[in-house]
């Protein structure tokens, strides 16, 4: 009778380890990109920032991405940046809470409107959260060679050619699995196969 309380609370303690996690890739201006003309105050209402999340820029050439404090990014100054991207396609992961500034290093970018302030949530959700639709491109600006945006999931995939809405995807390892997952599987095993030979 014991070995039985023993299978069922180990039964118990491998389905809790086995929940997947859920991370947002967040394509910065949907269809439209990081480009001229967004309105990246509109793009962030109805989102929500957690932390597991990240955010995808994709840019032409002609752009950069740089995260800054909140009175360069008042200032629209990237003198001071804490980082500096320029490879067109930066996947920036949300670590901590707290609100996060980026700007176009361009000159003149960011006083036109290159700006995005993100305030990033502690509570992550643990089920898929519906998927919130693209938002209408803006005003084309003088780089309409900006790529497609694309949904990546968060196993850092190759970024597909055709424009989807963001949407939730479960957080997976390079392997394909959670290795704490396997690993508390393998030993529930093992305790189960001990307690049937009891």
């Amino acid at each position: 009778m014991a070995g039985a309380a023993v299978i069922a609370g180990l039964v118990l303690l491998a389905a809790a380890a086995v929940s997947p996690a859920y991370a947002m890739d967040y394509v910065v201006g949907d269809a439209s990109g990081w480009t001229s003309g967004g309105d990246y105050a509109t793009w962030t209402k109805g989102k929500t920032f957690n932390v597991g999340d990240n955010l995808v820029f994709q840019y032409s050439a002609m752009h950069t991405v740089a995260e800054v404090s909140s009175a360069d990014y008042s200032a629209c100054s990237a003198s001071n940046s804490l980082q500096s991207y320029s490879d067109q396609n930066t996947k920036i992961p949300l670590t901590a809470p707290g609100t996060r500034y980026f700007i176009c290093g361009t000159p003149g970018h960011c006083s036109g409107g290159m700006k995005l302030a993100v305030t990033v949530s502690a509570a992550a959700a643990t089920a898929p959260a519906a998927s919130s639709p693209p938002a209408t491109p803006g005003t084309p600006g003088d780089d309409d060679d900006t790529p497609p945006a694309t949904t990546t999931p968060s196993a850092s995939t190759p970024p597909a050619t055709t424009a989807a809405p963001t949407t939730r995807s479960t957080s997976t390892s390079a392997a394909g699995e959670d290795p704490l997952a396997i690993g508390v599987l393998a030993g529930a095993a093992g305790l189960v196969g001990l307690a049937l030979m009891a």
